[in-house]
């Protein structure tokens, strides 16, 4: 049964006065006026520390130390990977390293552990996994000629372990899964998840997108194989910043990454005429690294370490139970339902509520100065960042919700799909 909450604006404003997060709104870039900002799962926002360094790297870096900044530059995705692995994914150093973007790594990932596991050739992910999960993984079977075998989801309640486990057996070379679905923002069990997947012999790779810097991630702990997310969501780095992707240690000498680029080479700058991989996590690099990308990734990680990955997910927990609080009282009257998991545990960083008229309705809500987003089929996606968001922004966005529906002028709109939604 749902503890009942008072409804008025104070109770928010409590909320806020007592939060231990607050302060660190005031380390982000923000928009004037009334604008309310709850997209972080899409693009989040900008660090004012990052935005220093980076004209740091420019100016000093780039504009005055020219190639000699390569000293310090080649190493970054390595330290920087070590920074996300121990403040963000719960990984022991030498595992986790910032290169390329998401669908990149996944390739590279899927078919090194496919390499590695002789005699199996069926890979499994669901059929909500995000689109480029599933794209990627249905070209490299396509190339391979292995089987992808797709398991059903529930839209707003994710990953069902029981579909999972009657699609497990003997044939199966590796399972890639999200850990928060990207429609509902469902958490999927990671340690119960990687123990059934080995439990049949078959590698476990994991896709961070939409829970890393959002939810606390314990890779090492949990048994976990690969991993790969995306930087510009939780953590804050910004449009096009490049991606993480993680190896454990025990099965990086196993593992031989298909694109063969001079950053994973041994002894890199002797030009050898030969590809003669570099031992370790750094084998998994390709070309040359985004430098200002990955300084971005530090920034942010950093920021987040501050702030303690415990405590912006209690606050997570309290913002998106409220929301969901203020949506059962003020909007479901109006034809909204839940299209997230109602249990603290079962959801991540997001919100997603459903209504027929979810397209306009988000439309209206941006004009009434509200920042979410949409999905298909009929969902409108709310998601707080912790580390920003504040309660009153939640009361607030609910409440100019609740006004949108109730003089019902969004009925009267009619714009088209953007190519960004």
């Amino acid at each position: 049964m749902t503890t009942a909450l008072p409804l008025d604006r104070t109770y928010a404003e409590q909320l806020d006065a007592a939060d231990p997060l607050a302060r660190f709104r005031d380390s982000f870039a923000r928009a004037g006026g009334n604008q309310i900002y709850l997209d972080g799962n899409s693009l989040g926002p900008l660090p004012l520390a990052t935005q220093a360094r980076i004209a740091e790297v420019v100016s000093q870096e780039w504009g005055a130390g020219l190639v000699s900044s390569w000293d310090h530059w080649v190493g970054l995705p390595r330290e920087t990977g070590d920074l996300v692995g121990e403040h963000l994914v719960g990984a022991a150093p030498g595992q986790t390293l910032v290169s390329d973007s998401t669908t990149v790594n996944l390739f590279k990932l899927v078919n090194a552990a496919l390499d590695a596991q002789p005699g199996r050739r069926v890979i499994i992910t669901d059929d909500d996994n995000f689109p480029t999960d599933r794209y990627v993984l249905q070209g490299i079977a396509a190339q391979r000629g292995c089987e992808l075998r797709m398991i059903h989801t529930d839209l707003d309640e994710g990953v069902s372990e029981d579909a999972l486990r009657s699609a497990l057996g003997p044939d199966v070379a590796l399972v890639s899964l999200s850990h928060v679905a990207y429609r509902s923002g469902a958490l999927a069990d990671m340690p119960r998840i990687t123990d059934l997947v080995h439990d049949c012999g078959a590698l476990m790779l994991w896709d961070l997108c939409h829970s890393i810097g959002a939810v606390p991630i314990e890779l090492d702990a949990s048994g976990a194989d690969l991993a790969v997310g995306c930087t510009y969501k939780y953590v804050n780095a910004g449009p096009g910043a490049p991606a993480i992707l993680y190896v454990r240690t025990g099965l990086q000498s196993r593992l031989r990454q298909p694109v063969w680029g001079w950053f994973g080479q041994a002894d890199q700058f002797a030009m050898g005429p030969a590809y003669d991989p570099v031992p370790g996590i750094e084998h998994f690099a390709t070309g040359t690294p985004q430098i200002l990308g990955t300084v971005a990734v530090a920034e942010g990680t950093k920021l987040l370490g501050e702030a303690g990955m415990a405590r912006l997910r209690a606050k997570s927990v309290t913002l998106t139970g409220y929301l969901i609080y203020l949506a059962d009282q003020w909007l479901a009257p109006h034809g909204f339902s839940l299209a997230s998991p109602r249990a603290d545990a079962r959801r991540g960083g997001h919100v997603t509520l459903s209504h027929p008229d979810a397209w306009r309705i988000s439309q209206a809500l941006i004009a009434a100065g509200v920042t979410g987003d949409y999905r298909t089929p009929d969902r409108l996606r709310l998601g707080p960042a912790a580390v920003i968001t504040r309660f009153t922004d939640i009361w607030d966005a609910m409440d100019r919700l609740r006004t949108i529906m109730a003089d019902g002028t969004y009925s009267s709109l009619a714009p088209p799909l953007s190519r960004v939604t």
